[in-house]
């Protein structure tokens, strides 16, 4: 049975920790204030452990992030790098910046030449980051109830960790679609954005991408 750290505490960690409870992995979620979890462990996940930041990085084989990106190389520093070294991290993070969206635009605080996981992966080398997760509502991260199988976009250096994260994403009732190395983050957190503007501008939000192909 694989051991789940999550660093975060927020709507997209407590769906990312539910749907692997429901798969039958171990979770420890990671927060700043235990208080913040405590409703969501006596409502809905009373097999979730809580710790700080450290004490999740330490339980998981694998870790997954799920903070504001503004706080993401803050909370893997407090996680501790020894406890991230080798393990596969699981990142849900965009760089979304602290100003009011545009015509239903979402602001970047990163360029298209530099993602946040690449910055994240530079900060922390021998951790292996694959990006997933982070461009659908947390409503909709597991076992999402669309017309037809909905397109997951991965990516990372490591073939390891993205085989570990591809296999939690087709758990949770994804299709997965590798676009390479670390670089193609550039182009897979800007997603957000655009999955966002329908419901910026129209209250909107039940929808997910799909890859066809020939």
């Amino acid at each position: 049975m694989k051991k789940i750290g999550i660093i975060g505490s927020g709507t997209v960690a407590q769906s990312l920790a539910k749907g692997f409870l429901k798969n039958g992995y171990q979770v420890v979620m990671g927060t700043r204030t235990a208080e913040k979890l405590q409703e969501f462990k006596n409502t809905e996940a009373n097999a979730v452990g809580i710790g700080g930041f450290d004490e999740a990085a330490s339980f998981g084989e694998i870790v997954v992030l799920a903070v504001k990106g503004t706080a993401a190389k803050e909370a893997l520093q407090l996680a501790g790098a020894t406890n991230l070294a080798e393990k596969t991290i699981l990142d849900a993070t965009n760089p979304i910046a602290d100003q009011a969206p545009e015509s239903g635009v979402l602001h970047f605080f990163t360029t298209l030449d530099s993602s946040l996981m690449e910055q994240l992966q530079q900060a922390f080398p021998e951790a292996h980051f694959v990006k997933a997760f982070n461009s659908v509502g947390s409503a909709f991260m597991v076992d999402p109830s669309f017309e037809s199988k909905p397109t997951m976009f991965i990516c990372g250096n490591n073939e390891n960790a993205k085989k570990e994260v591809g296999h939690i994403v087709e758990l949770f009732g994804w299709e997965v679609s590798d676009m390479g190395s670390v670089e193609a983050a550039r182009a897979i957190e800007p997603l957000c954005i655009l999955w966002c503007i329908p419901g910026l501008k129209d209250n909107s939000w039940t929808h997910a991408f799909k890859l066809l192909k020939l």
